[in-house]
């Protein structure tokens, strides 16, 4: 029901409030607004407006839940109340929605249809901002269906629109986004960090809603590659605090990208942590989970997995990600390539080794022929093919260098070390092998830096490129007042007191112990216990999401009648999807005899927290003793548990006070 004062408030006044909510973080509050607006316009006789109002409850339901089956149902509304009407730019708008419902749900064919319907309807309406979207989604799809030359001649012409000044706020947001999700689409990284750029630089204090969050998803993306894993994974934990209002079921891919970076970084628990979660909101988390388990030494769940991921695609509408289009299968064929010759099946790594090749052929990007070679080079090493395996290493590691990606350029290097090795040339092996792990520890992928690491003291001792003897002995680590008295490797500074310092204290004196982010946060309140796990809480979800998603149960409900009755048995499996999404929503919402619950991020905060803090103290010590600094940033070991664990050849004793 409507409330008193609401009934006083005008039609364009509850659009402008809509509007104000949505760019304030309040997409229920704009939701509300938008549907107060469509029941006036109904009761006043006009069908144009209510149609209008139908429309935006569709767009932004549609980019900020994933909820398909309220969408469509809104759709059902403005297109009967525009059927009467003669065509404006709500007729192209509404043919933009069906775009993206078609295209999020993987329906390539109808959403390339319903797209040059909206370009068509838009140009003869002079409608700008319909007509840009819609020929970025047309790309998208040519894209998609391999015509790529035809596809990002219409990104290019849609992304001149931005300049034009003609487009509102989210229409320029959603024009950045879709560019850069055809670029990351396509591998082609270059374009990919220029639109990344012009994006950040544009959303400073413009962009709204649930846009900024998405711009953090893919700078995080970009540094990632870029070999920038601290900055990368602090984006990612911005972008997932920033999302969390807003996305439903894309809020999954913040935590798939948190946790395939953390997985980079040899975090393996912060990655599971993420990974997990993100699987639990209803997205593929894969294949980053996959490759999880094979780091962990799991092989039969590795393989069970990206199995799983190839021949039962998780359906999640998602215009970042859709379904049943080859694109998506390359990463997923790369990780199979790796995981079937670890598991001893090289015929299965040869069959996706060469659809991987065939994808990059067919969609001519730098990067998927990056990927392919090195899946060939896997392939041919596993058969013991090493002119082909050196061959196919060197174009990987030439083509990752040119697309600025350290780490796929490090791994392609370490295939090449060992095609040398498998070879008889033990000295360019180890070349190979430095040049690797050099790479890994620059970039704090500390994981892969020790795989290489042990992987070349397989074979004749390294090359004395530096004196790599580990220190030894006793060190201090004291506190006077506010002074730090470190002595390490015989040279002995003084330091003001930090936060991470005293982090750092507790863990030197306990070698080899991990300690939770919550004990170390109690380091400063001495005598403190450790906080509670609901200590700093953000509710679920507040009334009006609670109430709402109550009403999108029974459009569902109506969606999935509709589609069986139509014998639509893929649609009816999408609803339901959706039913089962929501359900679980509300079962996490509420406690116990109907109490609300509320969501605890103590933890992932402390995490947060404590890794900037040693971040930082690290940084102090670097300046003052860099031996201590270089020691130390192999030796910590961060994430939701902290540990200090040195060269056990080392012998490393600390006097700590």
């Amino acid at each position: 029901m409507e409330a008193e004062s609401d009934r006083d408030i005008g039609l364009a006044e509850l659009d402008h409030l809509a509007r104000s909510a949505y760019e304030e973080g309040r997409l229920e509050d704009a939701l509300h607004h938008w549907e107060q607006r469509h029941r006036r316009a109904i009761a006043a006789g006009l069908p144009d407006v209510a149609a209008e109002a139908a429309t935006n409850i569709a767009i932004y339901l549609m980019m900020d839940t994933g909820l398909m089956a309220p969408v469509r149902g809104w759709i059902a509304i403005a297109s009967r109340l525009l059927d009467d009407l003669d065509e404006s730019g709500v007729h192209a708008w509404l043919a933009v929605v069906r775009t993206y419902e078609r295209f999020m749900c993987g329906d390539m064919r109808a959403a390339r249809s319903c797209a040059e319907r909206a370009v068509d309807v838009g140009v003869r309406q002079r409608a700008a901002a319909p007509v840009a979207v819609g020929r970025l989604a047309l790309g998208r799809v040519l894209i998609f269906d391999g015509l790529v030359d035809e596809g990002l001649a219409l990104l290019d012409e849609a992304a001149v629109a931005i300049l034009s000044g003609e487009l509102d706020a989210l229409s320029v947001g959603i024009v950045y986004c879709e560019l850069i999700c055809a670029m990351q689409g396509l591998a082609q990284y270059d374009r990919a960090a220029e639109w990344t750029e012009a994006m950040e630089r544009w959303r400073g204090g413009v962009a709204y809603g649930g846009i900024n969050g998405r711009c953090r998803v893919h700078r995080a993306e970009i540094l990632r590659l870029r070999g920038s894993c601290d900055d990368a994974e602090r984006e990612a934990l911005k972008a997932c605090e920033e999302l969390r209002p807003w996305m439903r079921r894309e809020y999954g891919w913040p935590l798939a990208e948190l946790g395939t970076i953390r997985l980079r970084k040899g975090d393996l628990e912060g990655a599971e942590e993420a990974l997990l979660a993100s699987h639990q909101n209803g997205w593929d988390p894969h294949p980053s989970l996959a490759m999880l388990r094979l780091a962990q030494g799991d092989v039969d769940a590795a393989r069970s997995l990206i199995d799983d991921a190839l021949d039962h695609p998780l359906l999640v509408p998602s215009k970042e990600r859709p379904p049943h289009v080859a694109l998506t299968r390359a990463p997923l064929l790369e990780a199979r390539v790796e995981i079937a010759i670890a598991a001893g099946d090289v015929e299965t790594a040869a069959a996706a080794s060469q659809e991987l090749s065939d994808i990059s052929v067919r969609f001519h990007s730098a990067g998927l022929a990056a990927a392919a070679a090195l899946a060939r080079g896997r392939v041919a090493l596993s058969r013991e093919e090493h002119g082909a395996a050196m061959r196919e290493a060197e174009t990987a590691c030439r083509a990752w260098h040119e697309v600025g990606a350290p780490y796929e350029c490090a791994v392609a290097r370490f295939l090449l070390a060992e095609a040398y090795r498998s070879s008889g040339n033990e000295v360019r092996a180890q070349l190979e092998f430095d040049a690797a792990r050099e790479t890994f520890e620059h970039i704090g992928a500390n994981g892969k830096a020790g795989e290489v690491a042990r992987a070349a003291g397989g074979g004749r001792p390294q090359l004395a490129v530096r004196d790599r003897r580990p220190v030894t002995g006793r060190s201090r680590f004291g506190l006077e007042g506010d002074t730090r008295t470190i002595e390490f490797d015989g040279r002995v500074v003084l330091l003001r007191d930090l936060k991470g310092m005293r982090y750092l204290a507790k863990m030197l004196a306990d070698p080899g112990r991990e300690f939770h982010v919550l004990d170390l946060v109690a380091v400063d309140a001495p005598g403190a216990e450790r906080p509670a796990s609901t200590a700093i809480t953000t509710p679920l979800l507040d009334a009006r999401a609670k109430e709402s998603l109550r009403r999108r149960l029974l459009d569902i409900d109506d969606d999935i009648d509709e589609a069986l009755a139509l014998g639509d048995d893929a649609r009816a499996a999408l609803a339901q999807a959706d039913r089962d999404y929501i359900v679980r929503e509300l079962a996490r919402a509420f406690g116990i005899g109907g109490r609300a619950r509320d969501a605890a991020s103590d933890s992932e905060r402390a995490r947060a927290s404590v890794t900037r803090s040693l971040r930082y103290a690290l940084a102090r010590i670097a300046e003052h003793h860099s031996t201590l600094a270089a020691h130390l940033e192999h030796a910590l070991r961060t994430g939701t548990y902290c540990s200090y664990a040195p060269d056990p050849r080392a012998e490393m004793r600390w006097d700590v006070w």
